[in-house]
C-alpha cells in the first residue's frame, strides 16, 4: 500500500478554470500541499537535475489525512424498485464465457433484498458452478467449467416445493465430450422475487472485492419458469436476430447500446441498468458467425460484455482541495506537492492559455492521450537492484510492479490474461510522475520515459531563454486547428503515439497552412484511440492487425466499443505517420541510443541546419539510452506518403541485435514490405520538408532524441542543431 497518493480531475486546465485534487493518505497526521512549477523532472546528476520553482506564495495549505478506497472490478447494477412480484417458479439464466473459472468465488448474477443481503447468487468457485440461497445454504456442481468455452448456466427455484436446480450446458455443438450437467437440492425456505430490490451482474455487490467475475456474460435474465437444458434457450440460435421473451421477467440484451454504459432490459418491466468501471463491450457473443467484423453491422452477434476483476474507470474519490488558475498565470507544467512526514506525492498538471490568446510564439503539445494509455504500466523492473538505484538517484520509489491497486496500463494484461484495452486518468498514477524511472538497464542512463522524460525538452527551451505555451492533445481534439493557429512553431514531445482523427487533422492542417511543426520524438501518430464525451478521461485502444504490441485483439474485436470505429494503427486506417511527419515507425529495440551520421548530400538550401557544427557524428550521448537515436525509430518511406520534397538530414546506424523491424514491415522470413534488407530499414531519419504557404516540418524520428538536448550543460551538437531549426522557424 502506497502511503499517500492522489490524482486530479484533468491533465490540463485554463485560466480562470478550477482543477480538483483528490488525495488518499494512510498516515495519521495532516498533510501539507504547495504548488511548484516543474522545468526538469529527471534527478540524474549528470544532467541538469531537478529544476523546479516553489510557488507556495500562490498556493499552499494543509489538510487532514484520510484513506479513500479503490473499488476495482466491473459489473452491472440494476435497481428493481419493487417491480418484481412473487412467482411460484423462476430461474436466473445467462450465457457465460469464463476466463478464470478455477479462481475463487465469482458472482455471475446476484439478487439482493432491501437490506443488501443476498437472496440468490449464481456463482463460479474453483472451477465449479454454484448457487447460494439467502446468503446461507449453497449448492455446487461436481462437473468442471472450462476456460473460454461458452456455457448456458442457470439456477431454477420452485417456491412450492423449495426445490432448487442448478445446471450448465455448453452452447452449440462441439467435437469434445462436454455434456450438460445439473443438480437439485431442497432448501428450508426459497427466496421470493418480491423481496428483490437490486440485481448485480458480474459481482455480488458494490463493495470492495465483491466476488467479481472474470469473463464474458451474454443475455442474463430471469424467466418465470423452471429452466433445464431441454428448455428453449433464451437466445434462438437458429436466428441470431430473434430474441425469445416469452415467459420472461427480465432479459438484459447487451447487444443494445454497445457504446454506452447502460444495459437494456427487453422484458416487460424494462428494468434497465448501468455498468460500473467500464467493462469491455463490442465482444463476440456465443452466436458470432464471423460473417461480420464490425459490430455495428451485426450487433446481435456482439451481445457479450467482458468483465474483469481489475477494471477501473473513476476512483470517485472526494475532492480534498481545488486550485483556480489566475487569469495571468504562466502556461507551463506544474505540480501539487503533497508532503506528510517523510512521504510525498506529486500530482502534475498543465496550464494552457486561452484559445486565440497565446503567451508566446512556441506551443508544446503535451501527449496526454499517450500518458493515459501508458498510465501505470508494469514492466517487471522492480527488485533490489532497482530499489538501490532509485534510492541513490532520488527517483520515485513506487512502481506498478508491486502496487497494482490502481489498475494497470493498456500495455499490460488483466488478471485473466486478456489485454487491457481501456485506460483512465481518473485514478492515481505511479508512472506519470516526476522522478519516475521506467527503464532499468545499465545503458539506459536516466531511464526516463513519457512525462519525466519530456521535461528534457522543457528544460532545454528554458535554458535557451525561449518562452513557450503548453496545450494537451485532448485540448486539440476538442478545439481543432484554432488552438494551434496563432503559433509560429508547434513542437511535440518525445512520444506522441496515440491520436484521434481530430488531433491528426489539426496538426496536419497547421503545418499545411504555413505552420512550422517540430516532431521531437519517435513512434508518433501510430495508434488510433476511441473516446466519448460522456466518459471523460477514458481511452480505448484495440490492438488490431499488425503493430508492435504486448497483446493482440481477437478476430472480430477490432472495432472500438466507444465510437464504433475501426481501431488499431493509423497505418491500417489509411493515415500513415509519414503523411504528416515525413517519417513513420520502422524499428524498435532495447532502451539504447545510438548516433546519427550527417547526410553528405544535404542540399545547400538546408545547410543552415548544421551552422556551428563541424561534427559528422551527431548525438552519440544522452540521458535517454546514451544516444539521440534509440529505442523506437522512424524513417522516411515515400510509398507511405513521405512528401517528395523531404530531405534526410542525417540517419542513424549500427544497432544492437535486439533491434527489430516492426511487424507491419515484415512479409516473411525472406522478405520485407519494401523489398529492402532488414538492416537497411532499422534506422532513424532526421528529416525536413517545406509545406504550402511557407510551412515546414522537421522530424527527428527517435524517442531518445530529447534526452540528448541537456547533455553537457546543453552544450552539444544535438542542442545546437535543434536550436538552429527552432530559431530559423521562429524568424521566418
Amino acid at each position: 500500500m502506497i502511503p499517500i497518493s492522489g490524482y486530479a480531475d484533468r491533465w490540463c486546465v485554463g485560466h480562470n478554470q478550477t482543477i480538483q485534487f483528490k488525495v488518499s493518505s494512510e498516515l495519521d497526521v495532516p498533510y501539507s500541499v504547495r504548488l511548484v512549477r516543474i522545468t526538469c523532472a529527471d534527478p540524474n546528476p549528470i544532467g541538469p537535475g531537478i529544476i523546479e520553482e516553489d510557488l507556495s506564495s500562490v498556493y499552499s495549505d494543509q489538510f487532514p489525512s484520510r484513506k479513500q478506497p479503490v473499488k476495482l472490478g466491473s459489473y452491472a447494477r440494476v435497481e428493481v424498485k419493487d417491480k418484481l412480484t412473487h412467482q411460484e417458479h423462476f430461474s436466473v439464466v445467462a450465457n457465460i464465457w469464463p476466463t478464470l473459472p478455477s479462481a475463487g468465488r465469482q458472482s455471475i448474477i446476484c439478487l439482493k433484498n432491501s437490506s443488501g443481503e443476498n437472496l440468490l447468487e449464481l456463482f463460479l468457485d474453483s472451477g465449479h458452478l454454484g448457487a447460494s440461497l439467502n446468503s446461507d445454504a449453497e449448492l455446487r456442481l461436481s462437473e468442471v467449467l472450462h476456460e473460454r468455452i461458452w456455457y448456458t448456466v442457470w439456477c431454477s427455484v420452485d417456491c412450492k416445493t423449495n426445490k432448487i436446480v442448478i445446471g450448465q450446458s455448453p452452447c452449440g455443438p462441439r467435437h469434445d465430450d462436454l455434456y450438460p450437467a445439473s443438480k437439485d437440492f431442497h432448501f428450508d425456505q426459497s427466496p421470493s422475487l418480491a423481496e428483490v430490490q437490486e440485481i448485480y451482474i458480474a459481482s455480488s455487490g458494490n463493495e470492495i472485492k465483491a466476488n467479481h467475475y472474470n469473463g464474458k456474460i451474454e443475455h442474463p435474465g430471469i424467466i418465470n419458469s423452471v429452466y433445464s437444458h431441454d428448455s428453449l434457450n433464451i437466445r434462438d440460435t437458429s436466428n441470431s436476430s430473434k430474441t425469445n421473451t416469452e415467459n420472461t421477467t427480465a432479459l438484459w440484451d447487451f447487444s443494445l447500446g454497445i457504446s454506452t454504459q447502460s444495459i437494456k432490459d427487453i422484458g416487460p418491466l424494462c428494468m434497465h441498468g448501468e455498468l460500473i468501471n467500464v467493462p469491455t463491450r463490442a465482444m463476440r457473443g456465443s452466436n458470432w458467425s464471423g460473417k461480420e467484423m464490425a459490430w455495428k453491422h451485426a450487433p446481435e452477434e456482439y451481445g457479450a460484455i467482458h468483465f474483469h476483476e481489475d477494471d477501473i474507470y473513476d476512483c470517485e474519490w472526494e475532492t480534498d482541495f481545488e486550485f483556480q488558475v489566475p487569469n495571468d498565470f504562466r502556461s507551463a507544467m506544474y505540480s501539487m506537492r503533497i508532503e506528510c512526514q517523510d512521504e510525498f506525492e506529486d500530482i502534475p498538471f498543465y496550464v494552457r492559455p486561452k484559445t486565440g490568446k497565446p503567451q508566446s510564439k512556441i506551443c508544446v503539445i503535451i501527449p496526454t492521450f499517450t500518458y493515459t494509455v501508458y498510465n501505470n504500466q508494469a514492466r517487471g523492473t522492480a527488485g533490489p537492484d532497482y530499489d538501490a538505484l532509485v534510492k541513490k538517484m532520488g527517483n520515485r520509489r513506487w512502481t506498478p510492479d508491486i502496487i497494482n491497486e490502481f489498475g494497470l496500463s493498456t500495455y499490460n494484461n488483466h488478471t485473466d490474461g486478456s489485454g487491457i484495452c481501456l485506460s483512465s486518468r481518473l485514478r492515481p498514477s505511479l508512472t506519470m510522475r516526476p522522478r519516475y524511472m521506467t527503464i532499468f538497464r545499465p545503458y539506459a542512463v536516466s531511464g526516463m520515459r513519457h512525462l519525466p522524460a519530456d521535461t528534457h525538452l522543457l528544460a532545454w527551451l528554458e535554458h535557451l531563454g525561449h518562452d513557450y505555451d503548453v496545450v494537451s492533445d485532448e485540448d486539440i481534439h476538442e478545439e481543432g486547428i484554432e488552438i494551434l493557429r496563432p503559433y509560429s512553431v508547434v513542437m511535440t514531445m518525445s512520444h506522441p503515439e496515440y491520436h484521434t482523427a481530430n488531433t491528426l487533422d489539426a496538426i496536419y492542417e497547421y503545418s499545411r497552412t504555413g505552420g512550422r511543426l517540430m516532431y521531437m520524438g519517435g513512434n508518433g501518430f501510430y495508434w488510433k484511440i476511441g473516446i466519448r464525451k460522456d466518459l471523460p478521461g477514458m481511452i480505448e485502444i484495440r490492438r488490431a492487425e499488425g503493430g508492435i504490441r504486448t497483446w493482440a485483439a481477437d478476430a472480430g474485436e477490432y472495432y472500438n466499443a466507444l465510437d464504433g470505429e475501426y481501431g488499431g494503427m493509423w497505418l491500417r486506417n489509411g493515415r500513415p505517420p509519414q503523411q504528416l511527419a515525413g517519417v513513420g515507425f520502422t524499428a524498435q529495440g532495447d532502451f539504447e541510443g545510438m548516433y546519427y551520421r550527417k547526410n553528405p548530400d544535404v542540399p545547400a538550401e538546408y545547410e543552415w541546419v548544421f551552422d556551428g557544427i563541424d561534427d559528422e557524428i551527431l548525438g552519440d550521448f544522452g540521458l535517454s539510452g546514451g544516444g539521440a537515436a534509440g529505442f523506437e525509430l522512424d524513417r522516411v518511406d515515400f510509398g507511405l506518403g513521405t512528401p517528395l520534397n523531404a530531405v534526410v538530414l542525417a540517419s542513424s546506424e549500427t544497432y544492437q541485435d535486439l533491434f527489430i523491424l516492426v511487424p507491419e514491415e515484415v512479409l516473411s522470413h525472406l522478405a520485407t514490405r519494401t523489398g529492402d534488407p532488414e538492416d537497411k530499414l532499422i534506422r532513424a531519419d532526421m528529416t525536413i520538408f517545406q509545406t504550402p504557404q511557407n510551412g515546414y516540418v522537421f522530424s527527428v524520428g527517435s524517442i531518445t532524441y530529447c534526452g540528448s538536448l541537456p547533455w553537457n550543460g546543453f552544450n552539444n551538437n544535438i542542442s545546437k542543431l535543434t536550436q538552429n531549426v527552432l530559431e530559423r522557424f521562429l524568424a521566418e
